[in-house]
Parts: C-alpha cells; structure tokens; sequence
C-alpha cells in the first residue's frame, strides 16, 4: 500500500511540475469568435492547451481536441468591449490561433452628414463604429486627395459627431474622411464642397535665388505648398507666405501651392 501511495503522489507534482507559456491576444469585440489549433503535447499525453481566460475568467469552451472555438459570443459582449484572451499552454508545443484578426479594429461607419461651416469647420457625423479607429481628413488638391489632418474616432455603434478646422483655398474645395483598417483598405466618406470667396493666390518670382512668396494682389499670404524636383521627389512642403528655396540645386522645380499647379526655376 505505501508503494502505491508514494507512486500516486510522484504522479501528482510531475504533473503540477509542467512549465507553462500564456498567449495573449488584445483587441474589441467585432461580433465572431475566436479558433485555436491545438496540438498535442510534447510528451504525447493530452492536448497543448491547458487553459483559455476571457478578461480574467476562465471560459467552458471544450479545450481537449485537436481544434476548438473560443465562444465570445456567449459572454454577452458587446460590438466593441474590450476583449483580452490569454491561452495557457504547456511548454514544448504551441497551439495556433487561427484568426486573431477578429479582434482588431474594422473600419465600419457609416456617414450620417458631412459639411463645412461657414466658420470653416469641418463637421461630420457617423453611426456603426465598431473599432476606434483615426478618421485621416483629405482635401482634394492639385488633382489629388491631400491629408489634412487626423480625428480619433470613438469606435462607437450609436452616433458620434466630429469636426476639424480647415483650411480652404481659393475656388471650389472638397473635403472628406477616411479610416484604414488591419486590412489596409480604406472606408472613405462622400465629399462634400465648399466654395471659398478668398483671394486667388500667385507666387513669385518664377526664377529664384532665395525666397519665393505667396501673394494674394500684393499682400503676402499663407497657403499650403509643394515643392518636388524634376524627378518628382519631393523636396519642400508646408504652409506660409514664402518659403526659402536656397539651400535646393539649381535646376526646373514644380509648385503646387493655393489651387494651382506651377514652375520655376533655381538660380
């Protein structure tokens, strides 16, 4: 009977001698579950993982077989609650998590309005958010959408409102938002327009040595601005009444400032 006995406790603490790893996966809730390949363990007895926890608790999902699901969908969360999983695993193996991308942020809303105030303020409204996400705002310049600015979103599903101060320039103007998700594909709003009654704006002088200047008239005014060399790398850009150019090699340079696509040349 002690042969016995003393067997059963050696049994016991190599057991609970295992050393054990913890994968952590961090995200929001976005409606789907979770699912795990789970290899045997390294001494051919029992499977890999020994134990999955969703915030803190331990979770009923059946973990002894070759694959399984981590049910969120049984905890009552909500579209975008916080989800921390950690899955406990015996060292010498290591289970797969199939799509841990379901826990990251997806770009999902939905625009309920969008204009500029007459205080130039940007202002949009959405619904559906399920992830925070940046709201990256563009103004369509020089034949091309320019980022202006950036806006946390609030990653919310009921209605969230925004604003960003812009600045237009002379003429007709577009604006919009964009999110870009894990999957590297944007969700873009519609435009809206707005048509500013400032002054068109000129640069001089077309051949320059030091400074070139934004005018409106004979005013010197800021605007956003340009520069690229001849190959098309860019080599300035900002927002001022005049830039220095004298540090750039001489040669043909393009401008974009204002609404306008221009040259000039370095002396």
């Amino acid at each position: 009977m002690k042969k016995i006995y003393f067997a059963l406790i050696g049994l016991i603490l190599s057991t609970a001698g295992y050393s054990v790893s913890v994968i952590v996966l961090e995200g929001n809730y976005q409606g789907k579950n979770i699912y795990v390949q789970n290899p045997f363990a390294s001494s051919g007895v029992g499977f890999c993982v020994q134990e999955v926890r969703v915030n803190g608790k331990v979770t009923t999902d059946e973990i002894g077989s070759s694959a399984f699901e981590i049910d969120l969908k049984a905890l009552q969360l909500k579209v975008g609650d916080k989800v921390e999983v950690k899955i406990t695993h015996k060292d010498g193996c290591k289970p797969k998590v199939l799509n841990p991308e379901v826990l990251k942020p997806k770009s999902t809303f939905d625009i309920q309005s969008i204009a500029v105030e007459k205080d130039l303020t940007l202002k949009w409204s959405t619904k559906n958010e399920t992830g925070k996400l940046t709201y990256i705002i563009e103004q369509f310049r020089w034949n091309k959408w320019v980022k202006v600015g950036e806006v946390e979103g609030n990653g919310t599903p009921d209605l969230n409102n925004y604003s960003f101060k812009v600045v237009p320039n002379s003429g007709k103007n577009q604006f919009r938002v964009k999110q870009i998700d894990y999957s590297s594909q944007p969700r873009i709003s519609k435009s809206c327009d707005y048509s500013a009654t400032i002054p068109e704006i000129t640069f001089s002088p077309a051949k320059v040595t030091k400074d070139i200047t934004f005018l409106a008239g004979s005013t010197p005014t800021e605007t956003m601005f340009e520069i690229y060399d001849q190959y098309g790398n860019i080599t300035k850009r900002g927002y001022a009444s005049s830039v220095d150019v004298s540090n750039l090699p001489k040669g043909a340079y393009y401008l974009n400032y204002d609404n306008k696509m221009a040259d000039f040349i370095k002396k």
